[in-house]
């Protein structure tokens, strides 16, 4: 998951002098980067001699991290609950891999919920008296875990082109508060479905998209 961080924090820069040079890249897909930078900021030599060797550091990255993803896929041949896992749209090999390596035994947790919890992914309370304050998430749990839903929620919000209902919550969630807050809110619900899904061996539930826009236009 450090490996992925990093790459999103080069895209993340490269992003940045993008919008420097007033050029917005959109949302590609990790694979179509590169040639989507080079499409948009094809006329602008400054931007390009800057981003060109951060373009270069992302192709040997996403080369090393194709080989990895292989090495994982061997893995989870052997895996059937890996492999039910990823049925869920965003969520990759890496990231059932890690849930299923931090959760280990499903039974553990009487309720889905307390998997959100138990990964640091429900916001901190401080309580005295009277107050009673929520803060940002606790952070508590295995950090792998964490930021493998991180990675997941971000790619069902951006990079899918599966609807569901989990994605239709969370970018509503995202035109009122923020993708980052999204984010957040999408991968404690993952958390909760990737649990479920394993405890009680159920199929991912894409939704109905007919009954949900219709449901809409009502309202």
């Amino acid at each position: 998951m450090r490996f992925l961080n990093e790459m999103r924090a080069i895209e993340n820069v490269v992003r940045a002098i993008l919008r420097e040079g007033g050029i917005k890249l959109g949302t590609p897909s990790r694979a179509a980067f590169a040639a989507k930078v080079r499409e948009m900021a094809a006329g602008d030599p400054l931007v390009m001699a800057i981003a060109e060797p951060l373009l270069a550091v992302l192709a040997t990255m996403l080369g090393e991290f194709a080989r990895l993803t292989k090495r994982i896929l061997d893995i989870i041949k052997g895996e059937p609950v890996c492999r039910h896992l990823t049925s869920i749209p965003g969520v990759e090999p890496i990231t059932a891999l890690a849930f299923r390596a931090t959760i280990d035994r499903p039974e553990r947790f009487g309720k889905s919920r307390a998997v959100s919890a138990h990964l640091g992914l429900t916001p901190s309370r401080y309580q005295s008296g009277e107050t009673d304050i929520q803060s940002r998430i606790s952070r508590c749990g295995d950090e792998l875990a964490r930021t493998a839903l991180y990675e997941a929620a971000h790619s069902l919000l951006t990079r899918s082109k599966k609807w569901s209902s989990l994605k239709a919550w969370g970018q509503g969630i995202a035109k009122r508060r923020r993708m980052a807050r999204a984010r957040v809110a999408v991968a404690r619900k993952l958390a909760v479905v990737l649990h479920r899904m394993w405890n009680d061996g159920e199929d991912f539930r894409f939704g109905k998209e007919a009954s949900a826009k219709a449901g809409s236009a009502a309202a």
